[in-house]
C-alpha cells in the first residue's frame, strides 16, 4: 500500500515530452489551494490546468524541502509565472513527524531522521480499483474448460465464506499449494468487428489444497481446500484457476497515449445502467492498440442523428463531450479503466479517444 499511495512521486517526476505552451489553465484557477484529506493529485492538478494530465509541465520543487514530489495535506501550491510560464511551487505545511535512525556508517554520532506521519497524496482514488488491480482477470472463452470446480462445502453447505472448508473436483494431476476461485462474466466481443475480446473471470476468492483423494475417474481427483480469503459468496460449480503471477501496476503516469485510439465502452463492473466518477469500466482496447497503465482518454456521447428539414435529409450532430477515464490495467484487445471525469450519466456504448 505504501508503494500504491506514493504514486504521486511518480506522476509528478515524470515528463511527458509536452511543450509548456500546451498547457492551458483553468480560467477560474486559484492562486494557491491548501492540500486537504481526500484529494488526489487528479483532482488538485484540475483545479489548475483543463487538462490535468500536463501537471508535470508546470510543477517546480522546492530543493531545500525533503522528498519534494511526495504532497502530504496541509502542503500549500502556489501558482507563479516565471518568464511569462506558469509554475507551482509547493510550501510545506506544518504536520507531525516521527523520528527513525539513520544507518551511516560513514558518521560516528547518533542521528535520526525525521519522517511525515501522514501519507502522500494517491494520484488517483486506488481504493476504487485496488480489488481490479490484483485479481480480476479478463480471460479467453475457452479458459474454464476442464479446470477444477466447486462440488461441496463443509457439511454439504453450498454457499461458502472465508475461514470455511470446500471440496473441489477435477484434473490436478499438476497440483498446486494455492488457487484462486473465479466465476464466469461478461463474454466481450467487439460491437464493429464482432470479434471475441475476451471474458471477464469475477474473482470469487482464494483457496490453500489441504488434502487430495483420488476419484473413480483416472484424471479426476478430490481436492480438500481451505479458503482463505473471499470476494463474494463461493458457490457450487465456481472454478479455480492457479493464482496469476505478475507484477501490479499501481504507479500510474497519467498521459495521452502516443498513437490514435478509437474505441468503445463494453461494460461497467457489477452491470450497473448509469456510469459515474469513479466507476470501473471495460473499454475494447488493449495493448495491441498501444494502450497501457496511465492512458487518459476523452469519453464522448454520441451525436444524434437528425432530419433537415429544409435540404430534406439526415444530419448527425457531433459528438459532445462527457467525461475522462484512465487505463488502470490493460490485456490484449481489452482493457480496465477507471472514470475520472464525468460532466453527465455515461452509458455502455459511449465513445473513447485520445483526448
Amino acid at each position: 500500500m505504501k508503494k500504491i499511495l506514493l504514486a504521486a512521486a511518480v506522476l509528478l517526476a515524470v515528463t511527458l515530452g509536452l511543450q509548456a505552451q500546451d498547457v492551458r489553465l483553468n480560467p477560474d484557477h486559484p492562486d494557491v489551494y491548501v492540500v486537504q484529506e481526500g484529494d488526489t493529485l487528479w483532482d488538485i492538478s484540475g483545479k489548475f490546468l483543463t487538462q490535468p494530465w500536463f501537471w508535470p509541465e508546470i510543477w517546480q520543487v522546492n530543493p531545500q524541502v525533503d522528498n519534494p514530489h511526495l504532497i502530504y495535506p496541509g502542503d500549500r501550491l502556489r501558482l507563479v509565472y516565471v518568464e511569462g510560464q506558469p509554475q507551482l511551487h509547493l510550501e510545506r505545511g506544518p504536520r507531525a513527524y516521527k523520528l527513525s535512525p539513520v544507518a551511516d556508517a560513514s558518521k560516528l554520532y547518533p542521528s535520526v531522521r525525521r519522517e511525515p506521519v501522514g501519507q502522500a497524496i494517491p494520484a488517483i482514488p486506488l481504493d476504487a480499483i485496488n480489488a481490479f488491480l490484483s485479481r480480476t482477470r479478463i480471460v479467453g472463452p475457452d479458459a474454464f474448460k476442464g479446470t477444477p470446480y466447486v462440488i461441496s462445502g463443509d457439511d454439504q453447505r453450498i454457499l461458502i465464506g472465508a475461514g470455511d472448508k470446500l471440496y473441489a473436483r477435477g484434473d490436478f494431476s499438476m497440483p498446486l499449494p494455492s488457487y484462486g476461485i473465479y466465476r464466469p462474466g461478461d463474454l466481450y466481443v467487439d460491437p464493429y468487428t464482432g470479434e471475441t475480446l475476451g471474458m471477464q473471470a469475477l474473482d470469487v476468492g482464494s483457496v490453500d489444497l489441504f488434502q487430495l483423494d483420488p476419484d473413480h475417474r483416472e484424471d479426476f481427483a478430490v481436492a480438500t481446500m481451505e479458503v482463505t480469503r473471499t470476494a463474494r459468496e463461493i458457490r457450487l460449480e465456481d472454478r479455480l484457476l492457479p493464482v496469476e503471477e505478475r507484477s501490479i501496476a499501481a504507479l500510474f503516469q497519467p498521459g495521452a497515449p502516443a498513437v490514435p485510439v478509437e474505441g468503445v465502452i463494453l461494460g461497467v463492473d457489477e452491470g450497473v445502467t448509469n456510469i459515474g466518477k469513479y466507476d470501473v469500466v471495460v473499454i475494447n482496447r488493449g495493448e495491441r492498440e498501444g494502450l497501457q497503465p496511465g492512458h487518459v482518454l476523452s469519453i464522448y456521447k454520441r451525436g444524434a442523428m437528425v432530419r433537415d428539414r429544409i435540404e430534406r435529409d439526415t444530419v448527425k450532430l457531433p459528438d459532445e463531450y462527457a467525461g475522462m477515464l484512465m487505463v488502470f490495467r490493460s490485456f490484449e484487445k481489452m482493457s480496465l479503466a477507471l472514470i475520472l471525469e464525468s460532466d453527465r450519466p455515461l452509458e455502455v456504448m459511449d465513445l473513447v479517444r485520445n483526448p
